[in-house]
């Protein structure tokens, strides 16, 4: 049912300070460390320029490391026996992929593939944890992230199962992809690129491929987004944020 696990994804990796210097680490909780436990983490992981379409695990193998997101979007679905494939939700820059599975020594849950040209740190399970139990703060913000893991499956079963109309569905994904390029990039715009095919939206959101497109075509129309190729902007925020409540 699923290919071959692999031991690590096919990409140029590199040792680096990358996370001491970078600027956006305060706005992201997991890598948010004092100077110390930053170093450390530094010098157990290696930086990993990825493009669009490489897995960085599969489901069903055994976890051997976390990838902590620094620029880009991944994918993260699960397969049927029946090959039916659902995607479940887009992981951003600062989420920490694979953190459940390591720390309990389980199988990763599901896969996670690069939507677009991305940049992770990839750190392994057994210089992980040992990390963990040196930091004290690296451990709670672990368990922040679980936490935030948690509460974002609440988030997308909300809206899956409790919103009314196709289009409040739709305009809650477009929100938060939005929100987060806009913390991201700080232009006061809330400017993305769409990394998935309407195809892929239909099956984020639950809702038929046709619906997806007589939708944002629809949203064009009201002056809500603007598309231009993959990039789409949110002209009106507040209107999409009525429709998605």
């Amino acid at each position: 049912m699923f290919a071959a696990c692999p031991t690590s994804p096919a990409a140029s990796t590199h040792s680096s300070n990358t996370c001491i210097h970078c600027e956006l680490r305060p706005l992201r909780q997991f890598c948010n460390l004092d100077i110390d436990a930053l170093n450390d983490f530094d010098a157990i992981g290696v930086s990993a320029s990825l493009q669009r379409g490489v897995k960085l695990f599969e489901e069903q193998c055994q976890s051997n490391g976390v990838f902590v997101i620094c620029h880009g979007r991944v994918k993260l679905s699960c397969t049927s026996k029946q090959g039916k494939t659902l995607i479940l939700r887009i992981a951003l820059p600062g989420d920490v992929l694979g953190l459940g599975a390591v720390m309990s020594g389980s199988r990763y849950e599901v896969t996670a593939e690069t939507i677009e040209p991305c940049r992770v740190r990839i750190i392994r399970r057994e210089a992980f944890l040992p990390f963990l139990t040196r930091h004290s703060q690296a451990s709670i913000h672990a368990a922040q992230s679980i936490s935030r893991d948690y509460m974002a499956a609440f988030v997308d079963v909300r809206r899956l199962a409790l919103s009314d109309t196709a289009a409040g569905r739709l305009a809650g994904i477009l929100l938060d992809w939005g929100g987060a390029a806009n913390r991201e990039r700080d232009h006061g715009q809330m400017r993305f690129t769409m990394g998935l095919t309407h195809e892929e939206l239909a099956n984020l959101t639950g809702i038929s491929r046709e619906t997806v497109t007589r939708m944002l075509g629809r949203f064009k129309r009201e002056k809500l987004i603007q598309v231009r190729g993959v990039s789409v902007l949110i002209l009106d925020p507040a209107k999409l944020e009525l429709l998605a409540a």
